[in-house]
């Protein structure tokens, strides 16, 4: 087991890169293949897979393999210190617009089945699409003077 000190600093270390907010975003509600998880983020796929790793390792995440598929999923039973750091995030990351932006996305990515989205990524088709961010709405100028 971990001493304490050594778990808070794994936790703020995984915590401390965009990428890595992003990609725990996108697995809090659900099991994200890694292959949903590229489309979502401009980054390759070894980029992806080092940013999950310290995530997993700080304990923020699990992961599981199923053939030649690695699924990440929250904790289902984390350490009060992940909960607490989950917590926090869930709090809030998702007023951020960016992340706000990828649960969109997500949304578009969701749909398509991970075998197919992975045969895009080999193929370099569609991906610019699913990771453009959708234009954020306008606001009216009552609207803008709350």
């Amino acid at each position: 087991m971990r001493n304490r000190l050594d778990q808070f600093t794994r936790i703020t270390h995984a915590l401390s890169d965009p990428n890595r907010i992003r990609l725990l975003c996108a697995c809090l509600d659900s099991e994200r293949c890694v292959c949903q998880l590229v489309a979502l983020i401009d980054l390759s796929n070894p980029s992806i897979s080092k940013h999950l790793g310290v995530l997993r390792d700080a304990g923020l995440l699990e992961s599981r393999k199923d053939g030649r598929w690695v699924h990440y999923k929250t904790p289902d039973n984390p350490d009060p210190a992940v909960l607490d750091a989950l917590s926090f995030v869930r709090a809030h990351a998702f007023n951020d617009e960016v992340i706000q932006n990828d649960t969109h996305t997500l949304g578009h990515i969701d749909s398509i089945e991970p075998g197919e989205l992975a045969r895009m990524q080999r193929e370099g088709c569609c991906i610019p699409i699913l990771s453009t961010p959708p234009t954020p709405p306008t606001t009216t100028n009552q609207e803008s003077r709350l």
